[in-house]
């Protein structure tokens, strides 16, 4: 009788689970055994299973439509993602790394911007950065850390090695799902984790917690850390809610809180007030604070800049860490590295053209076709041209928009991306492209998730994966099988 895995075509890319020969790679002997064992009902069974897990847990995303928002589901694989834990620990390191460099970066262009004039970065790209706050100038937070929590985003080439897509450094989400997506599996197929191979993740919000204690400006043992929601109606605010009560932390919006005359936040409680030391907030710059930035602004606290300024509150991430959060900035990283680490770059970067430089942007506009275009600041897969699935006419537009607006755009290769099977319908599995987004915290001590958020190009051929372009996610097992 044929089997799931039997019938399984991992064409020209590298497989992740299973290999050119139609053997299963060690990682995923275990699982892929156990799959093969079920027949087509019982495992359609334990997909219906993960469905209704998901719709009583409330796990949703919102997406923005020119109708509205719209609440939905989240969508969920239910064959997990496995990568042995050897590998990851290359890759754990090369995170670490990656992140102790960029923060001293940021803490450099804020304060002697000796990255700039020693050359290794031109002047022009700091200074026309959307994301570079002058009001930070000056400015040194705890240990001088200014992105406390990074999204980082991986892939994994035709050789199954690992490359860094981009750094997310502003707000980054994905980490509730992350949790949500073993929540589920454990559910799911409960059997497999018996094995204790399967390394944990449920450290991740005590870890966050940590992080975010060690940043209070006050040496007490209890300070007072909220989550700052922009509200109900942010896609991430399903992340939010989740992170404060795992935390065990208040979920407040602007309107919660308020600056005094003593430069210090407080928050408003049917008790009376209470100081805030430290602020994890989920809020762009921008919106953070009216007295400082956007006037008409109603999400953020007036003042709470001058606040920060003076000591008196930690924000996390830190205003103005979104300088690094730039795919321009990202092709001078291995740079960054080398000029603060004297090291070498545990992890590579994906080949990258900057349209901002005369003869990289002459190769990019006559290859439009075969590369993927890029503006330097949009997030959510928002904004890009996937050369090779598009049209004359939207390449005709970005030949325009680069041309205008050099500076904004970077181009990189149409990567072979890494595939995992996908069960796409009743008992057939389909390979489909994914990368992965591991969460790094730093403040006293630095700490990188194990694993992290898969997310699946849930459409055949396609190499968009966030959720709201129409991607997926599943589980991922980070699994030990030297140890055992």
């Amino acid at each position: 009788m044929e089997t799931l895995t039997n019938q399984y075509n991992s064409s020209d890319f590298f497989d992740e689970l299973i290999d050119e020969k139609g053997g299963f790679r060690a990682p995923a002997k275990q699982l892929l055994g156990y799959l093969d064992s079920l027949s087509e009902d019982e495992l359609e069974k334990r997909r219906t299973t993960a469905e209704a897990t998901i719709q009583e847990m409330g796990i949703s995303f919102t997406v923005y439509t020119e109708e509205g928002n719209i609440d939905r589901a989240w969508p969920f694989d239910i064959v997990p993602r496995t990568i042995e834990a050897s590998d990851w620990k290359i890759a754990e390191a090369g995170l670490k790394q990656r992140l102790k460099a960029l923060n001293l970066f940021i803490n450099d262009l804020y304060h002697d911007q000796n990255v700039i004039k020693d050359g290794i970065i031109p002047e022009h790209i700091i200074k026309e950065s959307k994301n570079f706050r002058p009001e930070c100038v000056g400015i040194t937070p705890a240990y001088g850390v200014w992105a406390h929590i990074c999204g980082t985003d991986l892939v994994r080439d035709e050789n199954g090695d690992f490359f860094v897509l981009e750094d997310n450094l502003r707000v980054p989400s994905g980490v509730s799902y992350m949790l949500e997506n073993r929540a589920i599996t454990k559910r799911v197929l409960p059997e497999l984790f018996e094995n204790e191979s399967i390394l944990p993740i449920n450290n991740y919000t005590s870890q966050l917690f940590d992080t975010l204690a060690a940043l209070s400006p006050r040496d007490i043992e209890n300070p007072e850390i909220v989550v700052l929601t922009p509200g109900i109606y942010n896609s991430a605010y399903f992340e939010h809610a989740f992170l404060a009560q795992q935390m065990g932390t208040e979920l407040v919006e602007g309107s919660d809180l308020y600056v005094d005359t003593d430069d210090c936040v407080y928050m408003k409680t049917i008790d009376g007030p209470e100081r805030v030391d430290v602020i994890y907030r989920r809020i762009d710059d921008l919106f953070i604070d009216p007295e400082a930035f956007d006037a008409e602004s109603v999400l953020g606290v007036a003042g709470l800049m001058r606040a920060w300024r003076n000591g008196n509150v930690a924000l996390a991430n830190a205003p103005g860490a979104g300088v690094a959060d730039d795919k321009v900035v990202y092709a001078y990283v291995p740079e960054i590295i080398r000029y603060f680490l004297n090291e070498e770059p545990i992890l590579k970067n994906v080949e990258t053209f900057l349209c901002d430089d005369p003869e990289q942007r002459a190769y990019v506009l006559d290859n439009l076709d075969k590369l993927v275009v890029k503006p330097a600041n949009e997030s959510g897969g928002y904004g890009m041209l996937v050369g090779p699935h598009s049209t004359k006419k939207e390449q005709a537009l970005f030949a325009e928009l680069i041309t205008k607006h050099p500076r904004n755009y970077i181009a990189q290769p149409t990567l072979k991306l890494s595939t995992a099977p996908t069960l796409i319908s009743k008992g057939t599995l389909e390979p489909r492209h994914l990368d992965l987004r591991p969460f790094i915290l730093q403040a006293k001590d630095t700490y990188v998730t194990t694993g992290g958020l898969t997310r699946v190009a849930m459409k055949k051929g396609s190499l968009v994966v966030n959720s709201s372009q129409g991607g997926g996610s599943k589980d991922t097992w980070i699994v030990d099988t030297k140890g055992q």
